[in-house]
């Protein structure tokens, strides 16, 4: 941020703003945890009251000093399993004592701050691990549903279904297919109808449904049951076995902090995604697992469940408008007004209902868009190991079982090498397929020595690793073959990592080739000394093939979707048209992302202009007007060939294009040279020389230019709109944005007006 930004005096107070649109998503997320936290409680089999209590604290605590503005946290289907088998095991009060050792230990994690960490698990075992979980409840509440009881295994549940089925309860199985039938069609329900109707939760539509059905029918089924709070059952002393006690808090701790976190990601990609709201910080997740840590040591105190960061309750409260954090302490305050005056009418609801709604969520955990997604990444295996172990042996034995399985895929990976020598016309080819390590250095050296001396020879990488060692086995051998006559090439996947070599004898890959290597595929460079005239058609035709055979799968399904969609930038990035700036890198930014246009020079012409070029008002009407973008960035950069020609007459004829092009940045010059502006400067130090001087004068000139385009002006009018200044100075590889655009274009005298100043990015 700028240094002169003010701060607030010392002792001001912070004024307390709720806005509307909090209020609003705050109502909408309690209407989805209501009935969620006590279809959870009736899971674990906990009281219902505790579900109740956890989502009360964790919409206060964990929403008041989480990390992430807008998650949720509450019961959460992930740790019913969990809960439950402690329950079954230790019993109510000491389940409660565990929840609250698990926070402190969210909270020491936290202090060494390793939630990074956590996000290293493999996709493919948490979605195991949540799949494997959505098993186990969905076969439990199945019990329910069709009204019986469930029994503590997934086994025993699958045994003794087909007789829960010969002894079916009509009342109990009527209340949960209403539940299920509104849960699935209420989304679907059209017309404009549909639409206000929508805007009730589907889970609070369905038990709703059923709860209404039940009362006027007058059926006799169980229903939920809340006891007085002065009877609330609160912690107790842990009793049990210590290593159990130590093994079930880990297992909370784990569970717990890797679904908070990884839903805090969600949440943030999903807040980021949305064009028309304000933009909210992004989440601290080290915080974010402190709150988590704070929110299970109360609410376990308070005999409530563990609490976790919900998916579903964070997604809707993004998509229903929230801005801050104040949404989600207002769901907890909802929830505690509700559990106090709406006793009456809980009581109302029958418990298959209930059951019915939980069954549906354990069924949805086992996505199918994650089964594609892990079969797709070559880790079924793992996805399938984990799910198994989970639903058999449990959450802590089957992640463990996942780890090591993962372990296992990724060394099998590594020392899977396959190593093949033949010979074609005359040349022998030595193929590696696969990573390159020590482990794979004696069936290289074998298959190298198959090569006799003084013929051609090509080694083929196809991989995307070489470790020191094999790189050592390949230039002995090459200084070798090349010595003794031979010649010999090595080539990958982006085409040849040498140029030929030949029996020179004296020299071999690292010192002839040094610039060469595995990690500078990306370059635009050639190391062959000689240039033909085919070079350039071979480069682009092995740039092609490379792009086709490794990145087009990777972007395809990205690429597929902006082509459905069409495209949707929210900003326009003008630049110069100098090929060592790389918009993309610099900016972190993907396809769809930016609406760039490039010129010589970042030059914005003045509408009318003489010698006016209208592509680039084009692009800005169209960007502006058509496209909708939030922002305009111009971005200049040192060492412009640009700018030295306008400070050097450029060469050619007077009335040659880049001549009449430069015109447009003669403002610039007398910006420059005029004392009636401040020069614009970098944060630290003044511009090296008048070349940068005027880069940096040029992209203040350029916005005012933007001011200009009626397109531009309307939309800062509007407040839609915002321009940005940019700088990236490509020796230091250090992008620096502009101080103060507010300010720039104001024309009071030069010893009132602010210095405009350039300060570094922090990506840069």
């Amino acid at each position: 941020m700028p240094a002169d930004v003010p701060s607030r005096p010392h002792g001001a107070r912070r004024r307390f703003h709720l806005a509307g649109a909090d209020v609003s998503a705050s109502i909408s997320v309690f209407l989805i945890a209501l009935p969620l936290s006590l279809g959870i409680a009736l899971a674990t089999g906990a009281p219902l009251q505790a579900g109740l209590v956890a989502a009360a604290i964790g919409g206060l605590v964990a929403g008041r000093f989480g990390g992430s503005p807008l998650q949720v946290s509450g019961p959460a289907a992930g740790l019913t399993v969990v809960t439950a088998d402690l329950i079954q095991q230790y019993g109510w009060r000491t389940t409660c004592a565990i929840t609250v050792m698990a926070g402190l230990a969210q909270l020491g994690l936290a202090y060494l701050r390793v939630a990074r960490s956590a996000l290293a698990v493999s996709p493919a075992i948490v979605h195991g691990m949540l799949a494997g979980i959505g098993i186990t409840i969905a076969v439990a509440q199945l019990h329910i549903v069709l009204g019986g009881s469930p029994h503590s295994s997934v086994v025993d549940n699958v045994r003794d279904l087909p007789r829960q089925l010969a002894d079916l309860h009509p009342a109990a199985l009527s209340m949960s297919a209403i539940t299920l039938v509104v849960l699935i069609a209420w989304p679907r329900i059209p017309t404009r109808a549909g639409e206000l109707l929508r805007k009730v939760p589907a889970a609070l539509a369905a038990v709703a449904a059923a709860t209404a059905v039940a009362a006027f029918a007058g059926l006799s089924l169980p229903r939920v049951d809340l006891p007085s709070w002065s009877n609330h059952a609160l912690v107790g002393l842990p009793e049990g076995p210590v290593l159990g006690l130590i093994a079930a808090v880990l297992t909370i701790t784990l569970v717990g902090s890797v679904e908070s976190l990884l839903s805090a990601v969600a949440t943030d990609k999903l807040a980021s995604s949305r064009r028309d709201a304000m933009p909210v910080p992004r989440a601290d997740l080290d915080k974010e697992l402190r709150g988590q840590g704070l929110a299970n040591i109360a609410s376990g105190a308070l005999g409530g469940l563990p609490v976790t960061g919900v998916a579903v309750r964070s997604t809707a409260n993004v998509r229903a408008g929230a801005v801050s954090r104040n949404s989600a302490m207002l769901h907890g305050l909802w929830v505690i007004i509700a559990a106090l005056l709406l006793v009456p009418v809980l009581d109302l609801i029958p418990l298959a209902a209930l059951a019915a709604l939980v069954m549906a969520i354990g069924v949805q955990m086992v996505s199918i868009n994650h089964i594609r997604t892990v079969t797709r990444h070559r880790e079924v295996l793992v996805y399938a190991v984990t799910t198994v172990g989970v639903v058999f042996l449990g959450v802590l034995e089957g992640v463990a079982i996942g780890v090591a399985v993962a372990v296992g895929v990724a060394l099998h990976r590594l020392a899977r090498t396959r190593i093949t020598h033949e010979e074609r016309e005359g040349v022998h080819h030595v193929r590696v397929r696969g990573q390159l390590t020590f482990l794979a250095v004696p069936r290289l050296s074998r298959a190298l020595h198959q090569v006799p001396h003084g013929t051609d020879a090509v080694v083929e990488l196809d991989g995307s690793f070489m470790d020191h060692a094999a790189y050592e086995t390949l230039q002995d051998w090459q200084d070798s073959h090349t010595a003794r006559g031979g010649k010999s090439e090595l080539t990958g996947r982006s085409g040849p990592l040498t140029a030929p070599t030949h029996g020179k004898g004296k020299r071999g890959v690292a010192e002839e080739h040094s610039c060469c290597g595995p990690w500078t595929p990306w370059r635009n460079h050639s190391c062959a000394p000689e240039r033909t005239e085919l070079q350039g058609t071979r480069q682009l035709a092995s740039g092609i093939s490379a792009f086709q055979r490794n990145t087009a799968p990777l972007v395809r399904s990205e690429l597929a979707r902006l082509a459905r969609e069409g495209q949707r930038p929210q900003q326009l990035f003008l630049t110069c048209a100098d090929s060592r700036l790389v918009t993309s890198m610099i900016t972190s930014s993907g396809p769809g992302d930016l609406f760039v246009v490039r010129n010589v020079g970042n030059l914005v012409p003045l509408p009318g202009a003489e010698s006016g070029d209208d592509s680039v008002a084009a692009a800005i009407e169209y960007a502006v007007d058509v496209l909708e973008v939030q922002s305009i960035t111009v971005c200049g950069h040192s060492g412009c060939g640009a700018m030295q020609a306008l400070l050097n007459a450029p060469p050619g004829p007077a009335d040659s294009p880049l001549r009449r092009w430069l015109r447009h940045g003669r403002p610039s010059l007398e910006r420059m040279a005029g004392a009636e502006h401040a020069w614009a400067r970098l944060a630290g130090r003044q511009p090296a020389d008048a070349v940068e001087q005027l880069c940096l004068t040029n992209v203040v000139q350029q916005l005012a230019h933007l001011r200009e385009h009626p397109a531009v002006a309307r939309g800062i009018a509007e407040g839609r709109l915002e321009l940005h200044g940019m700088y990236f100075h490509v020796g230091e590889a250090q992008a620096y944005l502009l101080a103060e655009p507010e300010r720039l274009f104001d024309r009071v005298a030069a010893v009132e007006a602010p210095s405009p100043q350039a300060v570094p990015t922090t990506a840069g």
